[in-house]
Protein backbone atom coordinates (compact mmCIF):
# COMPACT_ATOMS: atom_id res chain seq x y z
CA UNK A 1 0.00 0.00 0.00
CA UNK A 2 1.36 3.42 -0.99
CA UNK A 3 2.24 5.72 1.90
CA UNK A 4 0.45 9.05 2.28
CA UNK A 5 2.84 12.01 1.94
CA UNK A 6 3.35 14.60 4.68
CA UNK A 7 5.39 17.73 3.91
CA UNK A 8 6.31 19.86 6.93
CA UNK A 9 8.48 22.98 6.98
CA UNK A 10 10.03 25.23 9.60
CA UNK A 11 10.75 28.88 8.99
CA UNK A 12 14.29 29.26 7.69
CA UNK A 13 16.33 30.83 10.48
CA UNK A 14 18.12 34.12 9.87
CA UNK A 15 21.91 33.79 9.69
CA UNK A 16 22.71 36.97 11.61
CA UNK A 17 24.03 35.06 14.64
CA UNK A 18 24.14 31.76 16.54
CA UNK A 19 20.63 30.34 17.10
CA UNK A 20 19.54 30.41 20.78
CA UNK A 21 17.21 27.92 22.47
CA UNK A 22 14.15 29.89 21.33
CA UNK A 23 15.19 29.37 17.68
CA UNK A 24 16.07 25.74 18.40
CA UNK A 25 12.64 24.99 19.91
CA UNK A 26 11.00 25.27 16.47
CA UNK A 27 13.14 22.62 14.75
CA UNK A 28 12.67 20.22 17.69
CA UNK A 29 8.89 20.75 17.60
CA UNK A 30 8.86 20.14 13.82
CA UNK A 31 11.06 17.08 14.26
CA UNK A 32 8.70 15.57 16.86
CA UNK A 33 5.71 16.03 14.52
CA UNK A 34 7.67 14.62 11.55
CA UNK A 35 8.88 11.59 13.54
CA UNK A 36 5.36 10.90 14.81
CA UNK A 37 3.99 10.98 11.26
CA UNK A 38 6.73 8.55 10.17
CA UNK A 39 5.79 6.29 13.09
CA UNK A 40 2.21 6.32 11.78
CA UNK A 41 3.34 5.25 8.31
CA UNK A 42 3.46 8.53 6.40
CA UNK A 43 6.03 9.37 3.73
CA UNK A 44 7.40 12.42 5.57
CA UNK A 45 9.55 15.21 4.20
CA UNK A 46 10.85 17.76 6.74
CA UNK A 47 12.52 20.87 5.35
CA UNK A 48 14.43 23.48 7.36
CA UNK A 49 17.32 25.79 6.60
CA UNK A 50 18.92 29.23 6.57
CA UNK A 51 17.72 32.65 5.39
CA UNK A 52 20.90 34.35 4.19
CA UNK A 53 20.24 37.63 2.37
CA UNK A 54 19.57 41.21 3.47
CA UNK A 55 21.02 44.48 4.68
CA UNK A 56 21.53 43.21 8.23
CA UNK A 57 23.74 40.33 6.97
CA UNK A 58 25.73 42.74 4.80
CA UNK A 59 26.36 44.98 7.86
CA UNK A 60 27.23 42.07 10.19
CA UNK A 61 29.67 40.62 7.65
CA UNK A 62 31.39 44.00 7.30
CA UNK A 63 31.71 44.28 11.11
CA UNK A 64 33.24 40.77 11.20
CA UNK A 65 35.70 41.57 8.39
CA UNK A 66 34.21 38.87 6.15
CA UNK A 67 32.47 38.80 2.81
CA UNK A 68 28.69 38.23 3.16
CA UNK A 69 29.08 34.74 1.63
CA UNK A 70 31.84 33.79 4.12
CA UNK A 71 29.70 35.15 6.95
CA UNK A 72 26.58 33.15 6.02
CA UNK A 73 28.61 30.01 5.32
CA UNK A 74 29.90 30.17 8.88
CA UNK A 75 26.47 30.88 10.44
CA UNK A 76 24.63 28.25 8.37
CA UNK A 77 27.21 25.62 9.39
CA UNK A 78 26.72 26.56 13.07
CA UNK A 79 22.94 26.34 12.72
CA UNK A 80 23.19 22.91 11.09
CA UNK A 81 25.56 21.77 13.84
CA UNK A 82 23.01 22.70 16.54
CA UNK A 83 20.09 21.11 14.64
CA UNK A 84 22.22 17.92 14.47
CA UNK A 85 23.13 18.08 18.17
CA UNK A 86 19.39 18.13 18.92
CA UNK A 87 18.98 14.86 16.97
CA UNK A 88 16.56 16.36 14.44
CA UNK A 89 15.64 14.27 11.41
CA UNK A 90 15.29 16.94 8.72
CA UNK A 91 15.37 15.69 5.14
CA UNK A 92 16.78 18.85 3.60
CA UNK A 93 18.64 21.85 4.99
CA UNK A 94 18.06 24.63 2.46
CA UNK A 95 20.05 27.82 1.93
CA UNK A 96 18.79 30.89 0.10
CA UNK A 97 22.27 31.38 -1.40
CA UNK A 98 21.88 28.10 -3.32
CA UNK A 99 22.19 28.84 -7.05
CA UNK A 100 19.01 26.94 -7.97
CA UNK A 101 16.93 28.87 -5.41
CA UNK A 102 18.29 32.19 -6.68
CA UNK A 103 17.47 31.34 -10.30
CA UNK A 104 13.89 30.29 -9.48
CA UNK A 105 13.31 33.43 -7.38
CA UNK A 106 14.40 35.53 -10.40
CA UNK A 107 11.93 33.60 -12.59
CA UNK A 108 9.15 34.16 -10.02
CA UNK A 109 9.87 37.89 -9.80
CA UNK A 110 9.82 38.26 -13.62
CA UNK A 111 6.63 36.19 -13.90
CA UNK A 112 4.84 38.40 -11.35
CA UNK A 113 6.14 41.53 -13.09
CA UNK A 114 4.97 40.34 -16.51
CA UNK A 115 1.59 39.48 -15.00
CA UNK A 116 1.26 43.03 -13.65
CA UNK A 117 1.40 41.94 -10.00
CA UNK A 118 4.76 43.71 -9.48
CA UNK A 119 5.27 47.35 -10.47
CA UNK A 120 8.00 49.99 -10.05
CA UNK A 121 7.42 52.75 -7.49
CA UNK A 122 9.10 54.68 -4.70
CA UNK A 123 9.22 53.76 -1.04
CA UNK A 124 9.25 56.25 1.81
CA UNK A 125 8.89 54.98 5.33
CA UNK A 126 10.46 53.91 8.60
CA UNK A 127 12.87 51.01 8.22
CA UNK A 128 13.92 48.54 10.92
CA UNK A 129 17.20 46.87 9.88
CA UNK A 130 17.12 43.98 12.44
CA UNK A 131 13.60 42.96 11.35
CA UNK A 132 14.11 43.86 7.66
CA UNK A 133 10.72 45.63 7.84
CA UNK A 134 9.27 48.91 6.61
CA UNK A 135 6.64 50.69 8.72
CA UNK A 136 4.28 53.61 8.08
CA UNK A 137 3.89 56.71 10.32
CA UNK A 138 0.77 55.21 11.88
CA UNK A 139 2.48 51.89 12.69
CA UNK A 140 5.68 53.07 14.43
CA UNK A 141 5.86 53.86 18.14
CA UNK A 142 7.59 56.62 20.13
CA UNK A 143 9.49 56.32 23.41
CA UNK A 144 9.59 58.96 26.17
CA UNK A 145 12.59 60.61 24.48
CA UNK A 146 10.79 60.95 21.15
CA UNK A 147 12.76 58.16 19.43
CA UNK A 148 10.82 56.39 16.70
CA UNK A 149 10.65 52.63 17.40
CA UNK A 150 9.77 49.47 15.48
CA UNK A 151 6.36 48.16 16.64
CA UNK A 152 7.64 44.57 16.26
CA UNK A 153 10.98 44.55 18.13
CA UNK A 154 11.06 47.95 19.89
CA UNK A 155 14.38 49.01 18.34
CA UNK A 156 14.99 52.38 16.73
CA UNK A 157 14.00 52.79 13.06
CA UNK A 158 15.30 55.20 10.41
CA UNK A 159 13.53 57.13 7.68
CA UNK A 160 14.35 55.76 4.23
CA UNK A 161 13.33 56.69 0.72
CA UNK A 162 14.27 54.67 -2.35
CA UNK A 163 13.02 53.39 -5.69
CA UNK A 164 11.47 49.96 -5.24
CA UNK A 165 9.31 47.36 -6.90
CA UNK A 166 5.99 46.65 -5.20
CA UNK A 167 3.79 43.55 -5.13
CA UNK A 168 0.03 44.17 -5.49
CA UNK A 169 -0.99 42.65 -2.16
CA UNK A 170 -4.23 44.69 -2.29
CA UNK A 171 -5.28 42.80 -5.46
CA UNK A 172 -5.54 39.53 -3.51
CA UNK A 173 -7.27 40.84 -0.36
CA UNK A 174 -10.76 39.55 -1.19
CA UNK A 175 -9.44 36.18 -2.40
CA UNK A 176 -7.41 35.78 0.80
CA UNK A 177 -10.37 36.67 3.04
CA UNK A 178 -12.58 34.16 1.23
CA UNK A 179 -9.93 31.46 1.49
CA UNK A 180 -9.45 31.94 5.26
CA UNK A 181 -13.22 31.86 5.78
CA UNK A 182 -13.59 28.67 3.70
CA UNK A 183 -10.60 26.97 5.41
CA UNK A 184 -10.92 27.59 9.17
CA UNK A 185 -8.01 25.18 9.85
CA UNK A 186 -5.58 27.20 7.64
CA UNK A 187 -4.25 29.50 10.42
CA UNK A 188 -3.67 27.95 13.83
CA UNK A 189 -4.11 28.51 16.71
CA UNK A 190 -7.44 30.38 16.49
CA UNK A 191 -6.05 33.40 18.37
CA UNK A 192 -3.46 33.99 15.62
CA UNK A 193 -6.12 33.78 12.92
CA UNK A 194 -8.27 36.41 14.67
CA UNK A 195 -5.21 38.65 15.08
CA UNK A 196 -4.40 38.47 11.34
CA UNK A 197 -7.98 39.15 10.24
CA UNK A 198 -8.70 42.00 12.65
CA UNK A 199 -5.30 43.74 12.75
CA UNK A 200 -4.08 43.37 9.17
CA UNK A 201 -6.62 42.08 6.64
CA UNK A 202 -9.79 44.00 7.60
CA UNK A 203 -8.06 47.43 7.83
CA UNK A 204 -6.95 46.86 4.19
CA UNK A 205 -3.79 45.35 2.72
CA UNK A 206 -1.10 47.77 1.50
CA UNK A 207 1.03 46.89 -1.53
CA UNK A 208 4.30 45.34 -0.46
CA UNK A 209 7.86 46.51 -1.14
CA UNK A 210 9.65 43.54 -2.80
CA UNK A 211 12.98 45.03 -3.93
CA UNK A 212 15.77 47.24 -2.52
CA UNK A 213 18.53 49.38 -4.04
CA UNK A 214 20.35 50.58 -0.90
CA UNK A 215 22.40 47.39 -0.47
CA UNK A 216 23.77 44.64 -2.70
CA UNK A 217 23.57 41.41 -0.67
CA UNK A 218 20.53 39.80 -2.23
CA UNK A 219 19.28 38.11 -5.39
CA UNK A 220 19.56 40.61 -8.28
CA UNK A 221 16.41 41.44 -10.24
CA UNK A 222 17.70 40.12 -13.55
CA UNK A 223 15.93 42.70 -15.75
CA UNK A 224 16.88 45.64 -13.45
CA UNK A 225 20.15 44.68 -11.70
CA UNK A 226 20.43 47.76 -9.47
CA UNK A 227 17.57 46.17 -7.48
CA UNK A 228 17.87 43.07 -5.29
CA UNK A 229 14.84 40.94 -4.36
CA UNK A 230 13.65 41.94 -0.90
CA UNK A 231 13.93 39.34 1.84
CA UNK A 232 10.31 38.17 2.12
CA UNK A 233 9.81 37.25 -1.54
CA UNK A 234 13.23 35.57 -1.48
CA UNK A 235 12.84 33.74 1.86
CA UNK A 236 9.20 32.64 1.67
CA UNK A 237 9.53 31.04 -1.75
CA UNK A 238 12.14 28.59 -0.38
CA UNK A 239 9.27 26.25 0.54
CA UNK A 240 8.59 25.64 -3.17
CA UNK A 241 11.90 26.44 -4.92
CA UNK A 242 13.67 23.64 -3.05
CA UNK A 243 11.18 20.94 -4.03
CA UNK A 244 11.35 21.54 -7.76
CA UNK A 245 8.96 24.44 -8.44
CA UNK A 246 9.55 26.75 -11.37
CA UNK A 247 7.17 29.11 -13.14
CA UNK A 248 7.49 27.05 -16.31
CA UNK A 249 6.01 24.06 -14.47
CA UNK A 250 7.08 22.07 -11.43
CA UNK A 251 8.82 18.70 -11.64
CA UNK A 252 7.45 15.43 -10.25
CA UNK A 253 8.88 16.10 -6.79
CA UNK A 254 6.99 19.40 -6.56
CA UNK A 255 3.76 17.87 -7.83
CA UNK A 256 4.02 15.10 -5.23
CA UNK A 257 5.03 17.17 -2.21
CA UNK A 258 3.10 20.41 -2.60
CA UNK A 259 0.95 21.70 -0.96
CA UNK A 260 2.73 21.58 2.38
CA UNK A 261 0.68 19.81 5.03
CA UNK A 262 2.06 21.95 7.85
CA UNK A 263 4.17 25.11 7.91
CA UNK A 264 5.49 25.65 11.41
CA UNK A 265 6.64 29.18 12.27
CA UNK A 266 7.12 31.50 15.25
CA UNK A 267 4.13 33.68 16.14
CA UNK A 268 6.22 36.81 15.39
CA UNK A 269 6.34 36.03 11.64
CA UNK A 270 2.81 34.73 11.17
CA UNK A 271 1.80 37.88 9.27
CA UNK A 272 4.33 37.13 6.53
CA UNK A 273 3.25 33.48 6.27
CA UNK A 274 -0.53 33.97 6.36
CA UNK A 275 -0.84 37.21 4.35
CA UNK A 276 2.19 37.78 2.07
CA UNK A 277 2.90 34.11 1.35
CA UNK A 278 -0.67 33.09 0.36
CA UNK A 279 -0.94 36.15 -1.91
CA UNK A 280 2.37 35.27 -3.62
CA UNK A 281 1.06 31.75 -4.20
CA UNK A 282 -2.24 33.09 -5.55
CA UNK A 283 -0.26 35.25 -7.99
CA UNK A 284 1.61 32.11 -9.13
CA UNK A 285 -1.64 30.04 -9.31
CA UNK A 286 -0.10 27.59 -6.86
CA UNK A 287 -2.27 25.93 -4.14
CA UNK A 288 -1.91 27.25 -0.58
CA UNK A 289 -0.40 25.17 2.25
CA UNK A 290 -2.97 23.18 4.20
CA UNK A 291 -2.05 24.69 7.56
CA UNK A 292 0.19 27.39 9.04
CA UNK A 293 0.80 27.04 12.79
CA UNK A 294 2.22 30.06 14.65
CA UNK A 295 3.84 28.47 17.69
CA UNK A 296 4.45 30.35 20.96
CA UNK A 297 7.82 31.59 22.18
CA UNK A 298 10.20 30.14 24.69
CA UNK A 299 11.08 33.06 26.95
CA UNK A 300 13.32 33.50 29.96
CA UNK A 301 11.95 34.18 33.44
CA UNK A 302 13.11 37.82 32.99
CA UNK A 303 11.44 38.22 29.58
CA UNK A 304 12.22 37.66 25.90
CA UNK A 305 15.77 36.49 25.15
CA UNK A 306 18.07 39.36 24.22
CA UNK A 307 21.83 39.73 23.89
CA UNK A 308 21.63 43.27 25.28
CA UNK A 309 19.82 41.98 28.40
CA UNK A 310 22.37 39.17 28.65
CA UNK A 311 19.83 36.36 29.14
CA UNK A 312 20.52 34.36 25.97
CA UNK A 313 20.88 30.58 26.41
CA UNK A 314 22.22 28.25 23.69
CA UNK A 315 21.05 24.68 23.15
CA UNK A 316 24.53 23.16 22.85
CA UNK A 317 25.48 24.54 26.30
CA UNK A 318 22.33 23.06 27.91
CA UNK A 319 22.89 19.71 26.15
CA UNK A 320 26.47 19.52 27.38
CA UNK A 321 25.22 19.84 30.95
CA UNK A 322 21.92 17.93 30.89
CA UNK A 323 21.77 15.83 27.69
CA UNK A 324 19.81 16.06 24.43
CA UNK A 325 16.59 14.34 25.47
CA UNK A 326 16.29 16.30 28.72
CA UNK A 327 16.20 19.52 26.69
CA UNK A 328 13.91 18.00 24.03
CA UNK A 329 11.52 16.94 26.82
CA UNK A 330 11.53 20.45 28.25
CA UNK A 331 10.89 22.05 24.85
CA UNK A 332 8.06 19.70 23.94
CA UNK A 333 6.37 19.27 27.30
CA UNK A 334 6.73 22.67 28.94
CA UNK A 335 5.59 24.94 26.09
CA UNK A 336 1.80 24.80 25.81
CA UNK A 337 -0.20 24.77 22.56
CA UNK A 338 -0.91 28.50 22.38
CA UNK A 339 0.93 30.20 25.24
CA UNK A 340 4.56 31.15 25.72
CA UNK A 341 6.72 28.79 27.77
CA UNK A 342 9.30 29.95 30.30
CA UNK A 343 12.79 28.46 30.51
CA UNK A 344 14.55 28.18 33.86
CA UNK A 345 17.34 25.82 34.92
CA UNK A 346 15.46 25.02 38.14
CA UNK A 347 12.36 23.87 36.25
CA UNK A 348 14.50 21.85 33.82
CA UNK A 349 16.18 20.06 36.75
CA UNK A 350 12.76 19.54 38.38
CA UNK A 351 11.46 17.87 35.21
CA UNK A 352 14.56 15.68 34.86
CA UNK A 353 14.26 14.50 38.47
CA UNK A 354 10.48 14.23 38.64
CA UNK A 355 9.35 13.00 35.22
CA UNK A 356 12.41 11.53 33.49
CA UNK A 357 14.33 9.96 36.39
CA UNK A 358 11.50 9.11 38.83
CA UNK A 359 8.58 8.17 36.60
CA UNK A 360 10.27 6.86 33.44
CA UNK A 361 13.79 5.84 34.46
CA UNK A 362 12.76 4.29 37.76
CA UNK A 363 10.02 2.18 36.12
CA UNK A 364 12.39 0.78 33.48
CA UNK A 365 15.17 0.01 35.97
CA UNK A 366 12.88 -1.61 38.57
CA UNK A 367 11.10 -3.78 35.99
CA UNK A 368 14.26 -5.02 34.25
CA UNK A 369 15.99 -5.61 37.61
CA UNK A 370 13.08 -7.77 38.81
CA UNK A 371 13.03 -9.65 35.48
CA UNK A 372 16.76 -10.42 35.88
CA UNK A 373 16.45 -11.29 39.55
CA UNK A 374 13.39 -13.53 39.43
CA UNK A 375 13.57 -15.05 35.92
CA UNK A 376 17.18 -14.61 34.85
CA UNK A 377 16.01 -12.01 32.32
CA UNK A 378 13.69 -14.39 30.40
CA UNK A 379 10.07 -13.26 30.75
CA UNK A 380 7.01 -14.62 28.93
CA UNK A 381 3.29 -14.07 29.38
CA UNK A 382 1.66 -16.60 31.69
CA UNK A 383 -1.68 -14.74 31.27
CA UNK A 384 -2.81 -14.76 34.87
CA UNK A 385 -5.62 -12.20 34.99
CA UNK A 386 -6.57 -9.89 37.85
CA UNK A 387 -8.39 -6.54 38.08
CA UNK A 388 -5.15 -4.53 38.14
CA UNK A 389 -3.79 -6.24 35.03
CA UNK A 390 -6.98 -5.71 33.03
CA UNK A 391 -6.91 -2.01 33.89
CA UNK A 392 -3.24 -1.61 32.92
CA UNK A 393 -3.66 -3.46 29.62
CA UNK A 394 -6.67 -1.27 28.75
CA UNK A 395 -4.59 1.86 29.48
CA UNK A 396 -1.82 0.57 27.21
CA UNK A 397 -4.26 -0.32 24.40
CA UNK A 398 -6.01 3.08 24.57
CA UNK A 399 -2.75 5.05 24.49
CA UNK A 400 -2.03 5.14 20.75
CA UNK A 401 -5.47 6.57 19.96
CA UNK A 402 -5.15 9.24 22.68
CA UNK A 403 -1.65 10.31 21.58
CA UNK A 404 -2.68 10.39 17.91
CA UNK A 405 -5.70 12.60 18.69
CA UNK A 406 -3.47 15.09 20.51
CA UNK A 407 -0.81 15.07 17.77
CA UNK A 408 -3.41 15.54 15.03
CA UNK A 409 -4.38 18.81 16.71
CA UNK A 410 -0.68 19.70 17.31
CA UNK A 411 -1.07 19.50 21.10
CA UNK A 412 2.36 17.95 21.53
CA UNK A 413 2.69 18.67 25.25
CA UNK A 414 -0.64 16.90 25.92
CA UNK A 415 0.44 13.93 23.77
CA UNK A 416 3.51 13.46 25.98
CA UNK A 417 1.34 13.81 29.11
CA UNK A 418 -0.83 10.91 27.89
CA UNK A 419 2.25 8.66 27.68
CA UNK A 420 3.43 9.71 31.14
CA UNK A 421 -0.04 8.92 32.55
CA UNK A 422 0.45 5.28 31.47
CA UNK A 423 3.99 5.29 32.90
CA UNK A 424 2.55 6.55 36.21
CA UNK A 425 -0.14 3.87 36.06
CA UNK A 426 2.60 1.27 35.50
CA UNK A 427 4.48 2.42 38.60
CA UNK A 428 1.21 2.24 40.53
CA UNK A 429 0.64 -1.27 39.14
CA UNK A 430 3.92 -2.36 40.77
CA UNK A 431 2.65 -1.09 44.14
CA UNK A 432 -0.74 -2.77 43.62
CA UNK A 433 0.61 -6.19 42.58
CA UNK A 434 3.63 -6.24 44.98
CA UNK A 435 5.92 -8.51 42.91
CA UNK A 436 8.40 -8.78 45.79
CA UNK A 437 5.64 -10.44 47.86
CA UNK A 438 4.61 -12.74 44.98
CA UNK A 439 8.26 -13.80 44.65
CA UNK A 440 8.20 -15.31 48.14
CA UNK A 441 5.39 -17.74 47.20
CA UNK A 442 6.35 -20.50 44.71
CA UNK A 443 2.67 -21.04 43.82
CA UNK A 444 2.49 -17.41 42.62
CA UNK A 445 5.36 -17.72 40.15
CA UNK A 446 3.07 -17.46 37.12
CA UNK A 447 1.34 -14.44 38.68
CA UNK A 448 4.73 -12.79 39.17
CA UNK A 449 5.89 -13.49 35.60
CA UNK A 450 2.59 -12.13 34.23
CA UNK A 451 3.03 -8.92 36.23
CA UNK A 452 6.54 -8.40 34.85
CA UNK A 453 5.41 -9.25 31.32
CA UNK A 454 2.58 -6.70 31.56
CA UNK A 455 5.04 -4.07 32.77
CA UNK A 456 7.48 -4.82 29.94
CA UNK A 457 4.69 -4.52 27.36
CA UNK A 458 3.63 -1.20 28.87
CA UNK A 459 7.24 0.03 28.77
CA UNK A 460 7.65 -1.20 25.17
CA UNK A 461 4.53 0.58 23.90
CA UNK A 462 5.36 3.77 25.83
CA UNK A 463 8.98 3.72 24.54
CA UNK A 464 7.71 3.27 20.97
CA UNK A 465 5.35 6.23 21.32
CA UNK A 466 8.08 8.30 23.01
CA UNK A 467 10.41 7.89 20.02
CA UNK A 468 9.24 11.08 18.24
CA UNK A 469 9.88 13.15 21.36
CA UNK A 470 12.86 11.43 23.00
CA UNK A 471 14.46 9.37 20.22
CA UNK A 472 17.70 8.56 22.07
CA UNK A 473 15.85 7.53 25.23
CA UNK A 474 13.39 5.38 23.29
CA UNK A 475 16.25 3.58 21.56
CA UNK A 476 18.05 2.93 24.86
CA UNK A 477 14.90 1.55 26.51
CA UNK A 478 14.27 -0.78 23.57
CA UNK A 479 17.90 -1.92 23.79
CA UNK A 480 17.59 -2.70 27.52
CA UNK A 481 14.34 -4.66 27.11
CA UNK A 482 15.91 -6.19 23.96
CA UNK A 483 12.93 -5.59 21.67
CA UNK A 484 12.53 -4.38 18.11
CA UNK A 485 8.73 -4.68 18.22
CA UNK A 486 7.21 -1.21 17.59
CA UNK A 487 3.58 -2.43 17.68
CA UNK A 488 1.57 0.31 19.41
CA UNK A 489 -0.67 -1.95 21.44
CA UNK A 490 -0.34 -4.74 24.03
CA UNK A 491 0.99 -7.94 22.39
CA UNK A 492 0.06 -11.21 24.14
CA UNK A 493 2.93 -13.46 23.03
CA UNK A 494 6.23 -11.56 23.04
CA UNK A 495 9.26 -13.21 24.63
CA UNK A 496 11.66 -11.00 26.56
CA UNK A 497 15.38 -11.74 26.98
CA UNK A 498 16.41 -8.71 28.97
CA UNK A 499 19.75 -6.92 28.92
CA UNK A 500 21.30 -5.50 32.09
CA UNK A 501 19.51 -2.38 33.38
CA UNK A 502 21.28 0.98 33.26
CA UNK A 503 19.91 4.30 34.56
CA UNK A 504 18.08 6.12 31.76
CA UNK A 505 18.26 9.48 33.54
CA UNK A 506 20.34 10.33 36.60
CA UNK A 507 18.80 12.46 39.33
CA UNK A 508 20.46 15.85 39.69
CA UNK A 509 21.35 17.40 43.03
CA UNK A 510 19.78 20.85 42.69
CA UNK A 511 22.02 22.28 45.44
CA UNK A 512 25.15 21.40 43.48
Amino acid sequence: MEKEKYYITTAIAYTSGKPHIGNTYEIVLADAIARFKRLKGYDVYLQTGADEHGEKIEQKAMEAGLSPQEFVDEKAAEMKRIWDIMNTSYDRFVRTTDKKHEEVVQHIFKYMYDKGDIYLGKYEGWYCTPDESFWTDSQVEKDENGKILCPECGREVEKKSEEAYFFKLSKYQKQLEEYIEAHPEFIQPESRKNEMINNFIKPGLQDLCVSRTSFKWGIPVDFDPKHVVYVWLDALTNYITNIGYDVDGGNDEFKYKWPADLQLIGKDIIRFHTIYWPCFLMSLDVPLPKQVFGHPWLIMADGKMSKSVGNVVYADDVVEEFGVDALRYYFLHEIPFANDGVFTRDLLIERINGDLANILGNLVQRTISMGKKYFDGNVTNKKVENEYSKKLIKNVNDLDEKVTAKMDSLQVSDAISEIFEVLRASNKYIDETTPWVLAKDESKKDDLETVLYNLLESIRVCASLLEPFLPGTSEEIMRQINSKDKTLNFVEDNKYELNDPKPIFMRIDQNK
